[in-house]
């Protein structure tokens, strides 16, 4: 080796030790920063505060329930969407699902460039840049970076995101509402105590069998599901991931779960059976619970509501009505499907569409009604005037929009695994609240049942899935939510 040559490696390898010296140093001092800088406040990580969806209604339930508890604790929004602001998301809470926050959250300024000019120039006070929000490296955890390896790439993503928004405002408290456990151990290291609302698990041993079992679903792609050697491929890398899923998951003081299918999965994968508490979704029945059982026999409407995102098998519920019209008898009533879902991006917007080209190409464009991103009063029009609810996710965690169904008094037809199954569509007093099934011959069957119920019949099913869905009302999580959170925040504030 000549001394050139020596010479070339040892100034690489100087320059490599020096960039990873000053990587660990940046780490070292924000980390050190943040934990010296917490705020008796909590920070609720939730990138999309605009998807419409159950998950939402959960993040706005919980800052009500943490505002009525602890009135002294700030509530802090991490948020990507970049026309957020204090009083609109207010606004949103009440217009989209009806929940009276006590005040505005606070919201988290993410933006490097601001930062900079605010620091640089001296415009604008510290604490008066917390009222903004906009979580600038979101693009981090959306799906369409990642073709490939999705779930990895999304989790490592999430805790770039979680730096960047823990970096800025470290609060005491570390609320996931949106299942990116692998924020929970870079929150720790900025010493918040973290606590998680937990939908669904990122990874299920469901997910496991189906890849061993070489079933094609929408998480499982049909060339792997067909070829041996990719599918074990696919199983090593489940493995992998579901081990470090658990690990992450363990950083949690408390992980709170939606319904007994995911407090199974979680606790098995977490590790953690003493800090997993149930607390079932806040569902709008009260509300929805006055509205008449009698619906309109003569034009029958079956109401689907859920974001169009490829796990909700849209398509499979108009493949089942395009079948139930096929076998109408003479005599009955012909029936109207209604899609009344949101949107998150340009991809939910092409599934939207392609759903509307299915409705035609299945002849029954004319039967079929879509509502998007409608408002919350819009919503309970919609689901008073149905006689049927349609939900065909397979291994749904819970359901919201299934009790919603039976709090308005439209009769559930749900897949038969999973939360609708083990916590949802149950009997009441013996009698039944639905029906649950699995393929297109068994959703049209289904809705076929419906149509032709007598309305005595219809009404009295109708009023046991009503009284059935008050298990799951707004006021049952507030009182689930206090009790399992107020240990830990009392605890803390001492």
């Amino acid at each position: 080796m000549t001394l050139a040559s020596m010479l070339w490696r040892i100034l690489i390898w100087a320059l490599i030790s020096a960039v990873f010296a000053r990587i660990l140093k940046l780490l070292f001092v924000g980390v050190i920063g943040g934990r010296r800088n917490r705020k008796r406040a909590v920070g609720f990580f939730h990138p999309y505060t605009n998807d419409g969806g159950g998950g939402e209604r959960v993040l706005w339930c919980a800052v009500k329930a943490i505002q009525e508890e602890q009135p002294n604790l700030d509530c802090i929004v991490y948020t990507g969407d970049h026309d957020a602001s204090p009083d609109s998301l207010v606004a949103r809470a009440v217009d989209r699902f009806g929940v009276k926050l006590l005040y505005p959250p606070k919201v988290i300024l993410t933006h490097q460039f601001l930062l900079y000019l605010v620091f640089t120039l001296h415009l604008l006070d510290f604490c008066s840049l917390y009222k903004v929000v906009h979580l600038y490296k979101r693009k981090w955890i959306e799906e369409t970076t990642y073709p490939r390896f999705t779930m990895i790439g999304q989790s490592i993503g999430s805790v770039y995101l979680s730096w960047e928004a823990l970096s800025k405002f470290t609060p005491l408290y570390y609320f996931d509402t949106s299942g990116y456990a692998f924020t929970y151990p870079v929150a720790r290291m900025f010493g918040c105590k973290v606590i998680c609302y937990t939908h669904y698990p990122t990874i299920s041993l469901d997910m496991l069998s189906r890849v061993r079992g070489r079933s094609s679903t929408y998480n499982n792609d049909a060339l792997i599901a067909r070829s041996i050697w990719l599918s074990r491929c696919k199983v090593i890398y489940y493995a992998f991931f579901s081990w470090m899923y658990g690990i992450v998951g363990s950083c949690a003081h408390l992980g709170l779960v939606n319904s007994s299918w995911t407090q199974s999965h979680i606790e098995k994968l977490w590790g953690i059976q003493e800090r997993i508490k149930r607390v079932y979704p806040p569902c709008d029945t009260s509300g929805l619970q006055l509205l008449p059982l009698e619906r309109p026999v003569e034009s029958p409407t079956i109401i689907s509501v859920a974001q169009f995102r490829p796990e909700k098998a849209h398509a499979l519920q108009l493949e089942a009505f395009s079948v139930a019209i096929r076998k109408i008898e003479d005599g009955m009533p012909r029936p109207r499907l209604q899609f009344v879902g949101s949107c998150r991006n340009k991809a939910d917007e092409e599934r939207l569409q392609n759903l509307k080209n299915l409705a035609i190409d299945l002849k029954v464009e004319e039967d079929v009604e879509f509502y998007k991103n409608v408002m919350y009063r819009d919503l309970v029009r919609l689901l008073g005037s149905a006689v049927a609810g349609i939900h065909s996710m397979i291994d749904e965690h819970f359901g919201i929009s299934v009790v919603e169904y039976m709090a308005a008094g439209a009769i559930p037809i749900a897949h038969n695994s999973a939360g609708p199954k083990m916590d949802i569509v149950l009997e009441e007093d013996g009698q039944k609240t639905g029906f649950l099934a699995q393929n297109v011959e068994e959703y049209a069957d289904a809705i076929l049942k419906v149509l032709k119920l007598p309305e005595k019949e219809r009404l009295k099913m109708a009023a046991a899935a009503r009284s059935r869905a008050s298990t799951f009302s707004e006021e049952r999580f507030y009182e689930d939510f206090k009790a399992a959170v107020r240990p830990i925040l009392c605890k803390s504030s001492q």
